[in-house]
């Protein structure tokens, strides 16, 4: 064995195992992003360094490092976190080394998971981190999160460790994929809890601006930091184009629907209270019918319920009629009429513990089976970046704070 791999450690999470949830011990789960493939980008001896948002303050951090869809072991040789400044740049003196059971490398196998030791690190609410994560090997392809609507930065290949810098001028490349970085933990003084919004493109971000933090969960998040004292995170498990079945998918999706993910990235974060479920517009897509998706929504509220977790169903917003293509069966009326039964089954019937009305604040007020159009971004599916400002400023906060 070479000195490398003697100071490595190998964690062997493998892919079924859950990170159990520990928030009696102070840790909630403050930011967060669904792995959805194998990315096509090939790292070589280089660095990259992911930019995240954390949700609630804190004085220590931890990071979640994932593998999911990575056909091979990856090594990091040595990681850092600290407060990104600007572009590439962190803060003089605060970009602090990370360990993993007390060692600088870790080894994270094919579809396994890692989470690091606490780093001593003072955090606010709404602050951009930067994770460095220096990649041993060659043609390296990151398991990652396609649409992060961030831009993060990565070195040229062969550069070497550059987790150090501090200026960041070795980042001369720019993604907006979010590589291995799964989620980060913040260890909070005060209690705080951690709300997750599982869904769709529509809360992936789709048509929202890069960088400018403007979905509907980014407008939650500052409306609850802006609250004091309470505490709660809001934690983006969104993914384009996902659903929550995956049986009688016509076309089949392209990512693990949420009956399949739900364990990995809802019940596997620390803290959770409650889940925002808003998924359904890309199933009734895909020719599944309203009992099929109805009773799939049932049972992803009967799981996290059991465990405690209190569910806010989100209604459906309006998609536009389009003429099916190859690989795309299109939306119809007959699928609105599915959106507008789910819909009425979401608000009176379902059970959830809450319910956020999306459906009425976008829909249009001469038809109410279209996207208001100034809320349109175009395509008839995705709120434009003012559609989603109102989205997140009509969720009522007492759905999450309590009520007096």
């Amino acid at each position: 064995m070479n000195k490398l791999g003697l100071a490595v450690i190998t964690i062997v999470f493998f892919a079924g195992q859950t990170l159990a949830q520990d928030s009696n011990q102070g840790w909630v789960t403050a930011w967060g992003a669904s792995q959805q493939g194998l990315g096509e980008a090939k790292i070589t001896n280089a660095t990259v360094r992911m930019i995240a948002r954390v949700t609630i303050p804190g004085d220590s951090v931890r990071i979640r490092l994932d593998n999911t869809f990575g056909t091979a072991p990856v090594t990091f040789g040595s990681v850092t976190v600290g407060p990104r400044i600007q572009g590439a740049a962190v803060a003089v003196g605060l970009n602090k080394p990370v360990t993993f059971g007390g060692k600088t490398s870790v080894t994270i196998p094919a579809e396994g998971s890692v989470r690091s030791d606490a780093v001593g690190l003072h955090v606010d609410a709404q602050q951009d981190l930067a994770v460095s994560l220096f990649v041993n090997g060659a043609n390296v392809a990151p398991s990652q999160h396609g649409n992060a609507v961030v831009i993060s930065y990565l070195t040229a290949n062969d550069a070497g460790d550059q987790t150090s810098s501090e200026d960041g001028k070795p980042f001369t490349g720019k993604t907006t994929a979010m590589f291995w970085l799964k989620s980060i933990d913040v260890r909070t003084a005060s209690p705080a809890t951690a709300i997750v919004a599982f869904g769709d493109s529509i809360t992936d971000g789709t048509c929202s601006t890069l960088d400018a933090h403007d979905r509907w969960e980014d407008v939650l998040a500052q409306r609850l930091a802006l609250m004091g004292p309470f505490s709660r995170s809001v934690v983006n498990e969104g993914i384009g184009g996902n659903t929550v079945t995956g049986a009688h998918l016509v076309p089949r999706a392209n990512s693990p629907p949420g009956l399949e993910r739900l364990e990995r990235d809802v019940l596997s974060h620390s803290g959770v209270s409650q889940v925002v479920l808003f998924m359904g517009t890309n199933d009734i897509r895909r020719d599944v019918g309203a009992d099929e998706l109805m009773t799939g929504m049932r049972e992803i509220s009967t799981r996290l319920k059991a465990k405690g977790i209190k569910v806010i169903g989100a209604t459906i917003i309006p998609r536009h009629n389009v003429a099916p293509v190859p690989d795309n069966t299109g939306w119809n009326d007959a699928k609105t009429k599915i959106r507008n039964q789910v819909n009425d089954w979401i608000r009176t019937k379902a059970g959830f513990d809450g319910v956020l009305d999306f459906d009425k604040i976008v829909r249009s007020p001469t038809n109410a089976d279209l996207i208001n159009p100034p809320y349109n971004c175009g395509d008839g599916i995705h709120p434009s970046p003012i559609g989603y400002l109102q989205m997140g400023k009509s969720v009522d906060l007492l759905l999450f704070i309590g009520r007096k």
